[in-house]
């Protein structure tokens, strides 16, 4: 036999050959399970709405709530982290919720809203559903309620609304301020920075930055503040940095599109020969005689509700984001009171819309707004379409109203100029979108160098689910191939709403 030169290790070997056994198996077990976190990480078991439910992370970075003051106060920005399910991941993907005030985390949740895009996309990378700073776990903000109080027995001028939410979010301020609340901490570029500090806590050199609608807003300041650190963006429903308000004369343009629409429909076409005039007449008899409806308070007790014409405006504008949904209701409802039939409207009523009668705000929402505000070239022109627009300048309501009232917070023209990158962009734009039009679109992106744009034909402005193509042609986008299909047809809804 020949001698070993370690012969102390032949009395071990049995056990070392036990031990190493037992560490190949744990070995074998773990690669079924979540990749060690980061920092602040737990590992979870999410749950959608539906109970569907998938290994994930629940993490949070720390940051200064103001950047700009030194002895700032912390706060927590919350994320979950889907891990990617390939063997050599990408980039990490951050999903950025619209709003302003969306979840993430939220979002995700939704098993028949976005949550297969969410495990789709983990083929590509480590999929994060973000809670931007003041929105969802990381929201720990109080909501404000002025004391101001929108009901009246008048009628009231645009002039009128406009002040009542001035002297609201004047009040507001002074409450969040008694918090001890930096409200400058809650503006676009502050969230920017957070996602740098986020792409340092996962320990990654660049980060994909995939959002909607607010979310793509934030994105596009992100290419401002970290140029270097994008690897690829995914953008639908596009609002540009100068579009926190949108031209009114555009949403004009949407409803002559949604005629065309509706010309293809020859029931739909019947009922709705013509929506513009519709829409006007509706208008102008409610700037005349404005309607008495009853709406419960919190206690139930009923009220004397005076619906205006202002109201209308307002309403229309939170209904006519996609056609698929509240659209044809609101088709519906126009064509109700153009007739003189006030019961759908007190159906709306009835749901609580109108009951909040006191002035209230979200911190992130309002202040986010402001901060990307307007320049004053682009308010004089949204003025000036506003006299002759449909919906005046309700669309983005209480911007522009507010534009100017708490200039502390103003980030000024500088922040709105259109960025300039090379980063890959995919763009995807909904034909009948009723809150960011395809050509404003383009225009938010058009100092960029690198730029795909995909039209979804018929889609709305939550377009991600609509066909399974709006997957396949962000899938061959993240793996650096050509896009295949710039145009992607989707169904026309039933425009008229059936009983």
């Amino acid at each position: 036999m020949k001698e070993t030169r370690y012969p102390a290790l032949v009395n071990y070997m049995p056990s070392l050959i036990l031990l190493l056994c037992s560490i190949l198996a744990f070995s074998a077990i773990g690669q079924n399970q979540p990749q060690p976190g980061y920092d602040n990480e737990t590992a979870i078991t999410f749950k959608t709405q539906d109970d569907q439910q998938v290994a994930a992370f629940a993490g949070f970075i720390t940051v200064p709530e103001n950047r700009t003051q030194a002895n700032s106060r912390t706060i927590r920005v919350h994320y979950v982290r889907f891990p990617a399910t390939t063997e050599r991941p990408g980039s990490p993907i951050i999903y950025l919720a619209g709003g302003p005030g969306g979840s993430g985390i939220k979002t995700a949740e939704y098993a028949n809203f976005r949550f297969p895009l969410f495990m789709a996309l983990r083929e590509f990378g480590d999929v994060i559903a973000l809670d931007q700073r003041g929105t969802g776990k990381s929201d720990d903000l109080p909501v404000c309620h002025s004391d101001i109080d929108t009901r009246t027995n008048k009628p009231q001028t645009d002039l009128q609304v406009s002040r009542l939410y001035q002297r609201a979010a004047v009040q507001c301020v002074k409450f969040w301020h008694a918090q001890n609340i930096d409200i400058k901490g809650y503006t676009t570029e502050q969230s920017a920075e957070d996602l740098d500090d986020l792409r340092r806590h996962l320990k990654a050199n660049k980060l994909t930055l995939w959002g909607i609608s607010y979310g793509t807003h934030l994105a596009l300041a992100a290419t401002k503040v970290m140029p270097d650190n994008l690897d690829r963006l995914v953008l639908a429903s596009v609002e540009g940095l100068e579009q926190t308000v949108k031209l009114p004369a555009q949403a004009n343009a949407y409803f002559a599109r949604i005629q065309q629409a509706i010309n293809t429909q020859p029931e739909a076409k019947a009922h709705y020969p013509d929506i513009i005039g519709l829409i006007r007449r509706v208008h102008k008899r409610l700037e005349i005689s404005p309607i008495t409806i009853q709406i419960s308070d919190k206690a139930g007790q009923k009220t004397d509700f005076l619906f205006q014409r202002w109201h209308m405006q307002r309403l229309a504008s939170g209904m006519i984001a996609d056609p698929h949904r509240g659209l044809k209701r609101l088709l519906a409802l126009y064509r109700a009171l153009d007739t003189g039939i006030i019961e759908p409207l007190q159906q709306v009523a009835n749901t609580g819309y109108f009951s909040d009668n006191q002035i209230s705000f979200r911190l992130m929402p309002l202040a986010m707004d402001i901060a990307s505000g307007i320049s004053q070239q682009r308010l004089a022109q949204v003025n000036q379409q506003s006299r002759t627009a449909l919906l005046g300048n309700y669309l983005n309501f209480p911007m522009p109203h507010l534009q100017g009232v708490i200039s502390e917070l103003d980030l000024g023209d500088t922040f709105r100029q259109a960025p300039v990158s090379k980063v890959p962009t995919l763009v995807l734009s909904g034909s009948l979108d009723g809150r960011t039009y395809p050509q404003s679109q383009r225009e938010a992106v058009k100092s960029f160098s690198n730029v795909t744009q995909v039209i979804v034909k018929n889609a709305g402005h939550n377009l991600f689910m609509r066909s399974p193509e709006v997957t396949q042609a962000i899938k061959q986008f993240l793996a650096g191939e050509p896009v295949v299909k710039h145009e992607i047809i989707v169904p026309l809804p039933d425009l008229l709403l059936k009983k």
